[in-house]
């Protein structure tokens, strides 16, 4: 009897499983722990995303009562901070007030100074420096130890004593007065031409000539109605003056004033 020998491919084919066997198995392995070390991790979806703690240990009330709380917590923290800086800079640019001492009250001597001080000085402003020099003396002579009064009444009495020799070195007659009123003019000194005319009006109150002088020098000074005052006065007492007067320079600033028209350019009926 023929028997047929065993086929090695068998063999073969049961080693060769062995071995892939073995050789499998340590494969596993070491994918196991492979797998072991790195954790897998999940993919989500967007609908699936993790959302914060506070929306989900929060229901909707409490969620409410927390935005609620915290506007709050603005509403009275934040003007509190304002209020206290804004009342800081209220108080850093508030000025310290300082109460001033009492003021002292004059004496008896001062007072009296003063009464003697205020006449003098009425006599003085009115022209009258004769009166006022012999009351500042008098002041002077009585009230010396007031300081203040004193010292005042000295520089007006200096003034006023000033004034008077001034006067005695004038002429006295109206037209010397008027010829050194006319210097003074021409000169520029429009206040000292309008003195002396003054003076001179004071002696002959119908020259027509002086007022014509001091319509002049008011006009050049700037006094528009006490120039064509003056003016309209020379006219009356002299009516030939107009012609001279429609042609004077030193009526220039009057000659917008329709009133000098009428006085100058508009006979008289």
């Amino acid at each position: 009897m023929n028997t047929k020998p065993v086929r090695p491919k068998a063999k073969r084919a049961a080693a060769s499983k062995t071995a892939s066997r073995k050789l499998s198995k340590p494969t596993s392995k070491s994918s196991s722990k492979s797998q072991a070390k790195k954790p897998l991790v999940k993919r989500r979806t967007a609908s699936q995303k993790k959302t914060p703690k506070t929306a989900k240990s929060m229901t909707p009330r409490s969620a409410v009562r927390s935005t609620a709380s915290a506007t709050r917590l603005k509403k009275t923290v934040v003007p509190r901070v304002k209020k206290t800086q804004k009342l800081a800079a209220v108080r850093a640019q508030r000025p310290t007030t300082v109460t001033p001492p009492p003021r002292r009250q004059p004496t008896v001597d001062e007072s009296a100074a003063l009464m003697a001080f205020e006449r003098a000085h009425r006599e003085f402003t009115h022209g009258r420096f004769g009166e006022a020099r012999n009351q500042f003396r008098a002041l002077l002579d009585k009230y010396s130890q007031v300081s203040e009064v004193a010292a005042r009444s000295r520089t007006y009495l200096a003034i006023a004593e000033a004034r008077l020799r001034t006067e005695n070195m004038l002429p006295r007659d109206a037209d010397s007065l008027y010829d050194r009123g006319v210097i003074e003019l021409n000169r520029g000194e429009y206040v000292a031409a309008q003195e002396m005319f003054e003076r001179a009006l004071k002696r002959e109150p119908e020259a027509a000539h002086i007022h014509y002088g001091l319509a002049a020098t008011r006009a050049r000074l700037g006094s528009v109605d006490l120039a064509l005052q003056s003016l309209q006065r020379a006219l009356d007492l002299q009516p030939n003056l107009r012609v001279r007067a429609q042609h004077d320079q030193d009526l220039t600033s009057l000659r917008n004033d329709p009133d000098f028209d009428k006085l100058v350019f508009q006979p008289r009926p």
